[in-house]
């Protein structure tokens, strides 16, 4: 537990400087992090065999995330179903559909992040927003399901999981999405509330689909690289989802501004 605690302070330290260092750093940070999702999407679906696959996966990460980055999100997006449909024909039929959502898993929330950073108005808020949620939501379900779990959310897929523990994340992230109301100005107490519950269940229901997907395949962490908390999947699995729908209701409510999207909704 003492380790597990350390890296999590060690990696929310990291984060917290890149994302208050600018929108660069932010994206060289992002990038990095997506770039080792590949390499372990890649592994746990292609075991030894995943070198093509993870090669793609990477090179179309990569590049959708230096668009963005650069002012190019549209450019970014169009790359991620080009790599997909590439990633699925290398396959050769092995695992196909799962080598096309690794594209999409690890390049859709990086370009949603980044993005989301570039905002020039409301971009870090809106990230320490979205992270303060996610993060938020992991904590309480932890602790609440700790506490008070008893009954399974979904045992076939996640044992750990309970309903207490789901109540919890989302009492807490809709508390917390409520708060921010005090650094924003202008905003709906409620909206931020009802966001945050929202982007709770969203991220809950990412943690599920990776544990899912590792049941899926046989394993217990996607990898090892975090001392204490396996892969950097299991790790940013809830912030992954989430970043993925704030992004895609970006493009529906304003898509010229996605931080007011999601802080202000119009």
């Amino acid at each position: 537990m003492s380790t597990r605690l350390a890296a999590g302070l060690a990696m929310g330290a990291v984060a917290l400087a890149f994302t208050l260092a600018g929108v660069m750093p932010f994206a060289v940070l992002v990038l990095l992090v997506a770039l080792v999702v590949c390499w372990e999407w890649a592994r746990l679906v292609h075991g030894a065999e995943a070198g093509t696959v993870a090669a793609v996966l990477i090179g179309t990460t990569a590049l959708a995330a230096i668009l963005a980055a650069v002012g190019l999100v549209g450019l970014g997006l169009l790359t991620l179903p080009i790599g997909a449909i590439l990633a699925a024909l290398l396959s050769l039929g092995r695992n196909s559909v799962f080598s096309a959502l690794g594209v999409f898993y690890a390049g859709l929330p990086a370009v949603a992040l980044i993005w989301l950073r570039s905002d020039a108005w409301y971009g870090l808020l809106a990230v320490i927003f979205l992270v303060a949620i996610v993060v938020t939501a992991d904590s309480a379900g932890f602790v609440a399901g700790r506490l008070f779990g008893r009954a399974k959310l979904w045992p076939a897929v996640s044992p750990n999981k309970t309903w207490a523990g789901l109540i919890g994340a989302v009492a807490a992230s809709t508390i917390i999405g409520g708060l921010f109301w005090l650094a924003i100005p202008g905003a709906s107490v409620t909206r931020l509330a009802a966001t945050g519950a929202v982007l709770a269940l969203v991220a809950q229901a990412g943690d599920l689909a990776e544990s899912a997907l590792k049941r899926r395949f046989g394993a217990k962490d996607s990898g090892t690289i975090i001392p204490g908390h396996g892969g950097v999947m299991d790790r940013v699995d809830g912030l992954v989802a989430a970043a993925a729908a704030v992004g895609i209701a970006a493009i529906v409510i304003d898509v010229h501004s996605p931080a007011r999207a999601l802080l202000f909704g119009s």
